[in-house]
């Protein structure tokens, strides 16, 4: 493949999992590409918009599997730039939420190559929408927080703790993992009753749903076998969502008469 064009890199938000959530200037960034370097949580069909002749390649990471590390996936974007000339970065969600973008975008800078960068859905703010669940709600719930539920350090976040202790409504990514903690946060701030959400693999066939309360989301959890990626939704807007409302009242129900 030749270089045709000068170096540059498109940043690109692939969205929440759903291809046809990406952004129509995504579709035509990825239409210009000669190159696609794509993650674990960008839809794969999203590679047919990149041209046949484009090179793709995966570079995903999953807990316990890595097919590059962040300092290898920096230097292919660089490499593959200087070499065939337009590279889109596709990153699930949009590159700025949790996704490193920013440190992409600083590297391939630091060699001197223009950058651009196209937002995309965030996973925080849609999946939870794809479920009805609106993460503000007059009278309900006036703000929203978005914390990494496991940090570079893969400990749970401290802020976890501080938006406990708020009557905001909290979305935790990538907080699986730290279930346990999440809970005994919550629940040392007398907040066992408040409603819970987990969605996995938001906004896609293979979504699954898990709806309870912090005293029992443990237990929704393995009774659902539900597991990452998926988004944890704590608040009272849950239960306020018409799309779970009647789900989440049978629920509580049938806890009740347990």
């Amino acid at each position: 493949m030749k270089n045709r064009l000068k170096p540059q890199v498109t940043l690109v938000g692939a969205g929440p999992g759903d291809p046809d959530l990406l952004t129509i200037k995504g579709a035509k960034a990825l239409a210009e590409a000669n190159v696609v370097l794509y993650d674990a949580l960008s839809n794969d069909e999203l590679l047919t918009y990149a041209p046949k002749k484009a090179l793709k390649i995966f570079v995903g990471k999953r807990k316990g599997c890595h097919a590059y590390t962040q300092d290898e996936i920096n230097q292919l974007i660089v490499d593959n730039a200087l070499t065939y000339g337009h590279v889109v970065r596709l990153k699930g969600g949009d590159p700025f939420i949790f996704g490193r973008g920013s440190e992409e975008i600083e590297f391939v800078e630091s060699f001197g190559i223009p950058t651009f960068v196209i937002p995309g859905i965030s996973s925080s703010i849609a999946v939870p929408a794809s479920q009805g669940i609106s993460l503000t709600k007059r009278d309900v719930s006036e703000s929203f927080w978005v914390i990494t539920g496991t940090t570079s350090t893969r400990k749970l976040s401290t802020d976890v703790a501080l938006a406990a202790q708020s009557t905001a409504t909290v979305v935790i990514l990538m907080g699986m993992s730290k279930l346990d903690e999440i809970v005994a946060l919550f629940q040392n701030e007398s907040k066992g009753e408040m409603p819970v959400a987990i969605i996995q693999n938001g906004t896609t066939p293979e979504e699954k749903l898990g709806i309870g309360t912090i005293d029992n989301i443990q237990k929704v959890v393995a009774e659902n076998n539900l597991s990452s990626p998926a988004i944890i939704v704590i608040g009272e807007v849950v239960k306020e969502s018409n799309k779970l409302k009647g789900f989440y009242e049978e629920f509580v129900s049938s806890e009740i008469r347990l």
